[in-house]
């Protein structure tokens, strides 16, 4: 079992027409389209979330209850959600502008995350604006520094809502505490711009990351398993936005791993061989 922890986002999509803007709400945020992802490939997904009462916490708490995810471990918050008015263009690539202040996702408190949230757990995957959004971000990481599993980190970075220098000073942190690291080249050059994927990988290695995965779009990912490097290359597909692909790939990963019994510890078990090994071809979902 995996388990899940961080924000659900309404995704608000505008529509602008002469006079009005019309908005279409799909259950959103990276953790959560994480975990809805694990358990539709399979996988016993259990989501840490601190899910609000107003009524999109109750189209989150609906969605991936439909999909097969644990919510025994989410927190009912009286915080409102936090929501996202997305906007796409032509590449299907989407901009945010995120009302996030004083909602339900950052409020974690220690008494709040229990050690016994992680029971019978392989592996706890977190990220994205859990682990940089304060008051709750330093509960996030005492937690999972505590976590006897394997540890998942995708920084998901979003610049509107913290700066580089925000997600800069934590790396070290999460490097030390995370088992798999997962960015993307967006990420990446908005993090370090001068710096080469390799030799970024090279200073998170150094900083105790063991297997680190850049995805790259149509290009695919580059795998690093302790400095050892391979590209893989992306199945080609017919895009239609970008939404949640990130998060769709990190399950993907995370949950090969699970099927080959290679979740549990520090990836013993792992070789860069079977890291690079692409799954097998399979139905798609949308959301």
């Amino acid at each position: 079992m995996i388990a899940v922890l961080g924000e659900c986002v309404a995704d608000a999509f505008a529509d602008r027409r002469p006079g009005e803007l019309a908005m279409r709400v799909l259950p959103g945020g990276g953790p959560s389209n994480t975990a809805v992802a694990l358990a539709r490939l399979g996988t016993a997904a259990r989501f840490l979330g601190r899910l609000s009462d107003d009524v999109f916490g109750e189209l989150f708490r609906e969605r991936m209850a439909a999909s097969g995810v644990d919510l025994s471990a989410c927190v009912r918050a009286r915080e409102p959600s936090t929501l996202a008015v997305a906007t796409l263009d032509a590449e299907g690539q989407a901009r945010y502008s995120f009302h996030a202040e004083g909602t339900a996702d950052w409020g974690w408190s220690a008494a709040e995350l229990s050690d016994d949230r992680l029971s019978g757990a392989s592996c706890l995957h977190t990220g994205s604006l859990a682990l940089v959004r304060e008051p709750g971000a330093s509960a996030v990481a005492e937690f999972a520094a505590r976590a006897a599993a394997t540890v998942s980190i995708d920084p998901n970075v979003r610049p509107s809502l913290a700066s580089r220098e925000d997600y800069l000073s934590r790396m070290p942190q999460w490097c030390a505490l995370a088992d798999i690291l997962k960015l993307s080249a967006d990420d990446l050059a908005f993090l370090m711009p001068d710096v080469s994927m390799v030799r970024a990988c090279e200073l998170w290695h150094t900083a105790g990351a063991r297997l680190i995965v850049v995805t790259m779009g149509a290009a695919g990912a580059l795998v690093s398993l302790d400095g050892a490097v391979v590209t893989v290359p992306a199945e080609p597909v017919e895009v239609v936005d970008t939404v949640g692909a990130g998060d769709s790939f990190t399950a993907g990963l995370l949950h090969r791993l699970e099927s080959r019994g290679l979740l549990g510890g520090r990836l013993d078990g792992l070789d860069l061989a079977s890291a690079a090994e692409p799954p097998p071809s399979g139905p798609r979902w949308r959301r």
